[in-house]
Order: C-alpha cells, then structure tokens, then sequence
C-alpha cells in the first residue's frame, strides 16, 4: 500500500495565498522557589496593552527559540538564563487578525540576576492557581491551564 501525505487542506501551517503570515515568539515560565510565575503587563502603547502574558519575545531572523530567550529576558528583564535548563512545556498556535501566532512555552527555574522592568511593563510572580485571575492575550490563555496542572 502506497504511503501518502496528510490532507493539504488540513495543514494549517502550509502557507496558503491570502493566508495571515505566521509569527514566531517564544515565551518562558519563570518559576522561583516558591513556586510562583513571573507575568509581565504590557505597557500602554504596545498592543494588547494592560494584558498580562509570560515574558519572552519574536525570534530574529535564523535564531533559536532558546537564543531568543535568552536575549529577551536579558534585554526585558535584566536576567541571565544562558545557563539555565529551558524545558520546554507547551505551545500555543492562535490565529489573530492580521497574523497566526505560534508560541513555545519554556519552563526556568534557574537564573542570574533580579528581574527588573526595562521597557515600561509591570511584573508580578502569581501561583498558577491564580493565573486564571489575569487578563491575557487569547495565545497565552490556554497555557496557563497547562502550566498550573503541570506545576
């Protein structure tokens, strides 16, 4: 019997004409040792400003979901992760107006450095149970679920 591909009309990431270009942006748990989440409010300004989401950022052009991190929280957060174990949890895949988002979702649970805002966000570390009490992006919605039921 010969082996044939899945349905092209089921391939939601198969670049179609007129489809939303597809966004990559990594995002990372940051859990310390009392087990809470750091989340970052977007600051006014950017969009979905006032929404709560897990920090991290869009990944450059050939660059790693990991090295993206990295980057990220150095340049938002003034930590160091390039020592860290990144382990990665879930995904998110949500379909915005003018773009679909795909999100990696990395646990941490080791780094340098005090986190400090440096781009006008707001930073609370929550216990997961209370997650649910934020308002987030669609994206990051679902993984909190996933995260709190891990965790």
């Amino acid at each position: 019997m010969p082996i044939t591909g899945p349905d092209p009309s089921c391939l939601e990431a198969e670049a179609r004409p007129g489809s939303s270009p597809v966004l990559v942006v990594a995002a990372v748990a940051l859990i310390d040792a009392d087990g809470r989440v750091l989340l970052a409010k977007r600051p006014e300004g950017k969009d979905m400003a006032g929404l709560w989401e897990f920090p991290g950022g869009k990944l450059r052009e050939g660059e790693t979901p990991e090295a993206a991190l990295v980057r990220e929280l150095a340049e938002e957060l003034s930590l160091d992760i390039t020592e860290s174990c990144l382990a990665p949890i879930a995904f998110a895949s949500h379909s915005y107006q003018d773009f679909h988002l795909l999100m990696p979702l990395f646990v941490c649970r080791v780094w340098k450095g005090k986190a400090r805002p440096a781009e006008g966000q707001e930073l609370k570390w929550v216990f997961p149970e209370d997650m649910g009490d934020f308002p987030m992006p669609p994206a990051d919605k679902p993984l909190t679920v996933m995260l709190r039921d891990l965790l």
